[in-house]
């Protein structure tokens, strides 16, 4: 073996210039590390939190409660758009006379504040849903991605016993709905869980979700904080029933 590359090799391990680089290296590292640690340790922001209210609100039908949120909401930086499509969201679980009378709340909330010289932001409009390809494949797929598992061939359950219900929720509410793009998949469970948690009397369907919202990125610290934030919107008792199927899929996720 060459004794003098040997060393070669040493004195350019020792040199200033590669200590330099290895420090860079490690320091880039523990930052991306770190990152990592306190992007998992966040908390919900205003206007997740908002979301959560505003849903909430809306499937009870607290009309004056809403209306001071829905303000509140345009407060902390949701675009107009984006709370449209929140109220648009919660009829596919609390049905149309909720959803509806919440869009008119919204409207007299968007003409009072242009009258005290608010111009909020409108945001992105809504995409374009696809209508060249077969949409209960479609909602099939979707419903398969957040759920993390491959959907039968043929409906079983509820699905088989009233096979309309299973078209309308694969080609409307998966397909329809979740294909719109002014809100994620996460945003749009994070409404989805809260109209369910004001509803009540929905356990499997919240654990359900709950387990999609994990899926979707919100993590176990957000989800408790879901908890917390919607507690004085639904009364003590709902808000057990919340504690009670989160602890239960929470502790199923170990």
């Amino acid at each position: 073996m060459d004794l003098s590359k040997i060393k070669l090799r040493t004195s350019r391990l020792k040199s200033p210039c590669f200590t330099v680089v290895l420090t860079v290296i490690l320091m880039t590292a523990n930052s991306i590390k770190a990152q990592n640690v306190a992007s998992s340790e966040e908390g919900l922001d205003p206007k997740e939190k908002s979301i959560i209210i505003i849903s909430s609100l809306t499937a009870q039908g607290e009309i004056p409660k809403l209306k001071k949120q829905l303000d509140g909401g345009l407060d902390q930086g949701l675009s107009v758009n984006e709370i449209k499509e929140v109220l648009v969201h919660t009829y596919a679980y609390c049905g149309f006379p909720r959803s509806i009378r919440g869009l008119q709340t919204f409207m007299q909330v968007i003409e009072e504040r242009k009258a005290r010289g608010i111009n909020d932001n409108m945001g992105k409009e809504a995409s374009v849903v696809p209508v060249d390809s077969n949409k209960y494949k479609r909602g099939k797929k979707i419903l398969g991605e957040l759920t993390g598992a491959p959907q039968p061939e043929q409906p079983s359950g509820y699905g088989a016993f009233a096979p309309a219900i299973d078209t309308f929720l694969k080609e409307h509410l998966f397909a329809d709905i979740f294909e719109r793009n002014v809100l994620t998949y996460g945003q749009r469970e994070l409404v989805t869980i809260s109209v369910i948690s004001a509803i009540g009397q929905a356990e499997p369907m919240l654990k359900s979700h709950l387990n999609i919202s994990l899926r979707t990125g919100w993590s176990v610290a957000q989800l408790k904080e879901f908890a917390t934030v919607i507690a004085p919107t639904i009364g003590k008792q709902k808000t057990a029933a919340v504690n009670a199927v989160l602890n239960e899929v929470l502790s199923s996720n170990k």
